[in-house]
C-alpha cells in the first residue's frame, strides 16, 4: 500500500502569538500569510511488521534536517493503538527547513493526511490537521502555518487555533502575483518567540484588525517589513535587499521566523526582482501562490 500527499509551504508576514489557553488544539496566531506552489511531498508505504521490529522508519530527500520530532510525533499518534504494519516515510522538501516558510507544518500536514488514507483510518480531514496542528504546537515549532496551509491561498487569521477551531479569511489578489523569496539564514522559532513574544504581540494584534479593513496586498508586504524592524529580525544584508527593492519600487516583506524575504509581485516585474536578488548570497526560490492548500497526491 503506498499513499502520497502534498503541503504547500507557509510564509506569516507578522502576527499575534496566542499561547494563554490550556486546550492546544486553541493556542495558535492571528496573523497574514500565504501558502506557496513549493512545499513537501510525503509518500507512505506499509508492509506487515513482525512484533520486534521497530514500527516506523523516517528518510528526507531534497532539502534535509535532522530534526523529525515533528514527523515522530504525528506518526506515534496514528500508530498508538495499530502494530500490524511497518511504515515507510519519505518526505521530499522542496523548501529549505527553518527560514520561515513553514517546512515542518507542511511536513507533519502531508504526513497526517498519507498517514489517514494509507491505514483506512477514517478521521476527517478537520481532524487529521489538528493532529498536525498539536504536533507543531507540543514540539514547538510553529504556531499558525498548519491551518493557513491547510486552507491555501493568501490568508487573514482572524481566531487562533487549528483547522476546525481556528478561523480564517481568504483573500484573493486582484491580478495573479508570482512569489519570490531569498533565503539567508535559519531562525529558532522556539527561541525567538521566547525572547520577543511582548514586542510581537504588541503589533500583530493591530495590523491584523488594520489588514481585515484594507485588504490590501501592498499594505501587508509594508506592514511585514514594519513588523520585522519593530521586533529586530532584520540583519543588515536583508536591510541592504529591501532598500534596493524600494529604490526599485519593489514592494516586499519578511518571512516569520527566518532570515528571508519574499516579494509579491505581478509577473512582468519578476526579472527584476529575480535581478536584483542574484547579487546577494542567498538561496532563491521562485513559486506562486497555492489556492488549494494541503491535499492527497
Amino acid at each position: 500500500m503506498k499513499t502520497r500527499a502534498f503541503c504547500p509551504a507557509h510564509i506569516t508576514g507578522f502576527f499575534k502569538a496566542e499561547l494563554d489557553e490550556k486546550d492546544p488544539n486553541c493556542l495558535g496566531s492571528l496573523g497574514a500569510g500565504f501558502s506557496i506552489q513549493r512545499g513537501v511531498k510525503t509518500t507512505i508505504i506499509l508492509s506487515p511488521r513482525n512484533s520486534d521490529d521497530a514500527k516506523f522508519h523516517i528518510q528526507i530527500k531534497g532539502f534535509k534536517t535532522g530534526d523529525v520530532r515533528v514527523s515522530e510525533y504525528v506518526l506515534n499518534e496514528f500508530l498508538a493503538d495499530n502494530d500490524d504494519y511497518f511504515v515507510d516515510v519519505i518526505h521530499e522538501l522542496d523548501v529549505p527547513v527553518g527560514y520561515g516558510l513553514g517546512c515542518s507544518a507542511a511536513v507533519a500536514l502531508s504526513l497526517a493526511l498519507a498517514l489517514n488514507q494509507a491505514l483506512n483510518t477514517g478521521l476527517s480531514k478537520t481532524k487529521v490537521a489538528q493532529i498536525a496542528h498539536l504536533a507543531e504546537i507540543k514540539c514547538q515549532t510553529g504556531l499558525g502555518d498548519v491551518i493557513g496551509s491547510y486552507h491555501g491561498g493568501f490568508e487573514i487569521r482572524t481566531k487562533p487555533g487549528a483547522p476546525g477551531i481556528g478561523k480564517l479569511e481568504k483573500i484573493k489578489p486582484k491580478e495573479k502575483l508570482d512569489v519570490v523569496l531569498i533565503c539567508f539564514n535559519p531562525i529558532s522559532t522556539k527561541k525567538f518567540l521566547k525572547e520577543k513574544i511582548s514586542l510581537i504581540n504588541g503589533l500583530g494584534g493591530k495590523m491584523v484588525q488594520e489588514l481585515i479593513k484594507t485588504r490590501d496586498m501592498n499594505e501587508f508586504q509594508d506592514k511585514s517589513i514594519e513588523f520585522a524592524r519593530y521586533i529586530e529580525v532584520i540583519t543588515p544584508k536583508m536591510n541592504k535587499v529591501v532598500s534596493e527593492l524600494h529604490k526599485n519600487g519593489i514592494k516586499c516583506g519578511v518571512a516569520l521566523f527566518g532570515e528571508t524575504l519574499f516579494s509579491l509581485i505581478p509577473s512582468d516585474k519578476k526579472q527584476r526582482v529575480l535581478q536584483i536578488l542574484k547579487k546577494y548570497d542567498g538561496h532563491i526560490i521562485s513559486s506562486r501562490i497555492d489556492h488549494s492548500g494541503a491535499r492527497l497526491n
